[in-house]
């Protein structure tokens, strides 16, 4: 997992409640494990008008021209704004996975589902939470203004504009904090004891070689 410390992007506004696992990535592309490859159908049924299907070629597909993530001025956003609940519904890890290979290192919600955002944290993806006001007045800078950037600051836990002028503190729990900080997901974490696991390993084998 990358560290997460300091991240400047571009903004995409996606005006919608509610916003459910299965829209974030349809069911039918759950068939693979691998953390990648599922960015090209981040938002399916919103972004083309036909229906999806694994192995399709995406490039050919026809595409919604009335959906935030196929318009001009949002290709290559980075940071993504949302309404209240984002994540609900399945508790599918693809969610973040999706939306991580699609480019995506942050979101900004009201609210998210717990399983969401727990998963958001295991993989990279940081979900901030604002104030409803807040995220209010960032919809409308983000429609207002083409090109609006974020800068979102880990460390000292801010969002701010790209000219200083707005500052939006934040929370987040401290151990998450620290696995963002240094890309430890579950497994890392793990691996940051494995000496004493080598070393009880080693020591039950001696002491009971017959297991």
């Amino acid at each position: 997992m990358q560290p997460f410390r300091i991240h400047t992007g571009l903004v995409a506004p996606l005006d919608r409640a509610n916003v459910d696992t299965d829209a974030i990535i349809p069911k039918q592309f759950l068939k693979s494990i691998k953390r990648s490859g599922f960015g090209p159908n981040l938002f399916d049924e919103w972004r083309y008008l036909d229906r999806g299907e694994p192995g399709m070629d995406n490039s050919t597909r026809p595409r919604n021209p009335n959906f935030v993530l196929n318009e001009d001025r949002y290709q290559g956003a980075s940071i993504l704004l949302a309404r209240r609940n984002f994540g609900c519904g399945s508790s599918r890890e693809h969610a973040p996975w999706a939306l991580y290979d699609y480019g995506f290192r942050a979101v900004i919600a009201p609210s998210y589902a717990d399983i969401f955002n727990n998963n958001c944290y295991k993989n990279g993806l940081l979900p901030i939470v604002l104030p409803e006001s807040q995220v209010d007045r960032l919809f409308a800078e983000a429609l207002a203004f083409p090109g609006f950037k974020l800068i979102v600051d880990l460390e000292r836990q801010i969002v701010s504009t790209t000219d200083g002028g707005t500052v939006y503190a934040f929370e987040v729990e401290s151990f998450r904090k620290h696995c963002m900080l240094n890309g430890f997901d579950d497994i890392s974490l793990t691996l940051q004891h494995a000496p004493a696991i080598t070393a009880f390993e080693t020591k039950r084998l001696a002491d009971n070689p017959w297991l």
